[in-house]
This record gives structure tokens, sequence and C-alpha cells, in this order.
């Protein structure tokens, strides 16, 4: 049910790719890279409202906010096909990125109501397992849409699945904050918790390590159209290459679950970001000393790519292993860093695209030692411990 939860926002993310390039020509969009827009305005929409949306769900519980987002994501999805205009679209896209981001809190702090440490990382990896499945199937299901409906009804199969979802936890899910853990709702018990999460190193350093480094993922998402058609001239078998770097990502969280409690949380983390940083050079060499060819540029970004996989699951749990009692507002203000910090510099990268490949290989590397270097600081200077 959590991953179902959270897939909606792959979903919303990762449909309409293959329609990019027709929402451009609909609204004869004359910028280049104009189209990347339709994604960072959901994106845009996602990132800040967790900060309210998170001391709320301490206060009032789970479930009823839960229900009340995923109505208005539907809503959302409906104004989408509706729009006349590009900028109205980005609108539309704004507020359903709103709503959003209340089921992706919700959905987390679930989890945290009821698991820790390495059980929740493992029940994260194997939720991000199932998460993953969505974005190999989304290109294709929209492809799929666009073949029997306009480019619009892409976003109309987002209403759908809201409501399917809301059904589910109808019936399903029971209230798992219980009475005595919620927390008063007002300006000075918020400033508090969001205090001890700032103040809290372990806490504060991944929410920064993992707003850093999921930049690069963003701007894979946004750049990954014009990568497969401009540079490799794939348009018509796009969904099945994006298909293929999702299951590289989806193999390497099921892979975090199965070793997680064995390994711990930190060592693997550590390894898979160094292993991540290796893996966009060797991309960036083989750039320059053989060409942009796509039979060698293919099989390395996806193991590139996968080890996301390796370091969402752990990143966060290692960040909300100590917030226990302010669970939603932990998960609104990490997943405020792992999205709007981490979409602001996606689009920056992304947005550097100039019909190569260079840039944005470059960004990796450059995000990846970035994110080292805050975990280097956060754990003072002592990497793949096992506690």
């Amino acid at each position: 049910m959590v991953a179902a939860l959270m897939s909606l926002n792959a979903l919303a993310i990762d449909i309409m790719l293959p329609a990019l390039s027709n929402i451009s020509e609909h609204y004869s969009l004359t910028r280049d890279n104009d189209q990347q827009l339709v994604i960072f305005a959901y994106i845009a929409g996602f990132g800040a409202p967790q900060l309210v949306f998170g001391p709320i769900s301490d206060r009032f519980g789970r479930k009823g906010l839960l229900s009340l987002c995923l109505v208005g994501y539907a809503i959302a999805g409906l104004a989408c096909i509706a729009t006349n205009s590009f900028a109205t679209l980005l609108i539309a896209r704004f507020i359903q990125g709103i709503f959003a981001s209340g089921v992706r809190v919700i959905a987390v702090s679930i989890v945290r109501d009821l698991l820790a440490g390495r059980a929740m990382a493992r029940i994260m990896s194997l939720v991000m397992t199932v998460f993953m499945v969505v974005p190999i199937l989304a290109p294709t299901i929209g492809a799929g849409v666009m073949l029997v409906a306009p480019w619009q009804w892409t976003f109309g199969l987002l209403s759908v699945a809201a409501m399917l979802n809301l059904a589910w936890i109808q019936i399903r899910l029971p209230e798992t904050l219980a009475e005595d853990d919620r927390q008063p709702l007002n300006p000075n018990q918020t400033g508090r918790a969001y205090w001890q999460v700032l103040t809290t190193r372990i806490t504060f350093g991944y929410m920064c390590a993992s707003g850093v480094i999921f930049g690069a993922l963003f701007a894979f998402v946004a750049a990954s159209e014009q990568i497969f058609t401009d540079v490799f001239e794939q348009h018509e078998t796009f969904a099945l290459w994006f298909a293929g770097v999702a299951a590289a990502l989806a193999a390497a969280n099921f892979l975090n679950a199965k070793i997680v409690e064995r390994f711990g949380m930190r060592r693997i983390s550590h390894s898979v970001l160094l292993l991540f940083i290796a893996l966009a050079l060797i991309n960036v060499i083989t750039l320059y000393t053989v060409g942009e060819k796509l039979w060698l540029f293919y099989p390395l970004f996806c193991l590139t790519f996968g080890c996301f996989g390796m370091l969402g699951a752990n990143f966060t749990a290692l960040a909300m292993e100590p917030q226990g009692k302010i669970a939603g507002t932990a998960s609104a203000a990490y997943g405020f860093a792992s999205t709007t910090v981490s979409s602001f510099i996606g689009y920056l990268v992304a947005g550097q695209f100039d019909g190569t490949i260079a840039p944005f290989m470059w960004g990796f590397v450059a995000l990846g030692v970035a994110s080292l270097t805050i975990i280097f600081i956060t754990e003072g200077g002592r990497l793949f411990q096992t506690r």
C-alpha cells in the first residue's frame, strides 16, 4: 500500500515523458528545454508544502489527511486535461504536486510509526522496489494512452490511480498514529520540532546529502527524452531504454532490502556513493575517448543510476531514525530537501543540455563528490561504520 501511494509521485513525473515533444508542439513552445517545465512545475509544488503537511499529520493523524490529498491529486489531474494554455497546465501541475507532497510525507510517516533503523531501511527498500516498477512501465503506459487518446489523457490516468489508492486505504489502512503520540499544532511546537530536525547532526547531514545527490536523479528524468531522442536517435524506443534504467534502480533496491540488515545502512550507502562517483567518471572518460556510443553509454549509465537504489532507502532510514516522536515533521523536512533542493539542482544540470551528454555526466560527478563531502563531515570523518 505504501509503495502504491508513493508510486503516484513517480507516475506523475514519468507517464507523460513520451508526450513532452507533443506538449511542446501543441503549445508552440519556442525556447529549448521549456517542455521540461511540465516536470519541474510539479516538483516545485511537491517540495515546500511537505513542511506544512508534516506537522498537521503529527497533530491529526495520517488517514484523514491522506484521503484529502488523494482527492486533491485526482482533481488536479483532471484540471490538466482541461487546460487551454501552457501557463495553466503548469499551474495545474504545481497544484497536483502540492497534494502529492502530502501523500509522500504521510506514506513515509506511516512506515516510521511502525518501524525504525535497519528494519525501516529494509521495508523502505522493498517499497522502493515495487515503487520503481512504475518508472519502468509509466512511459510505455503513456505511449499506449497516446495511441488511443490525445496526450492530455496521460494526466487523466493519474486521477484514476489516485481514486484506486483512495478506495484501498479506506478499506485496509488503520490509523497508525496513536492519540497519545499526537503533537500540539501551534507555531512554538512546530518550530521546536523543526529545530530538533535541523540540530540533529545525523538527520540534518543525511537530509542535505540526499538533497544534493538526488539532483542527479531529477536531472536525468527531465533530460532523458532529449538524451535518447536527440543524442542517440531512439525516439521510437525511448520508453524501452528508460524502462531499462528504471529496472536497474529497482534491482538495486531489492538487493539493498536483502543485505541491509546484515551489513548496515552506513557501510552500504557510503560504499555505493563512492561507486557512483567512480562510474560517473568512467562514463565521462569514455565520452571523451570513444565518443557518444549508445552501446557503451547505456550499460555504464544503468550501473551508475542503479546506485540510487542503495542510497535512497538507507539515507531515509538514517535521517529518520532519531525522530520517532515527530515522524511527520521529520519526513516533511527530509522530503523538502530531497525534492525541492534536488529538483532545483536537477533543473540546473538538465538545463545545461546542449545536444551532448557531457554537461550532464559532469553534473553527476560533481553532485556525487559534494554529497560524499557532506556525509564525511556529518560522520566526523568516519565512513563505513556498522552502528
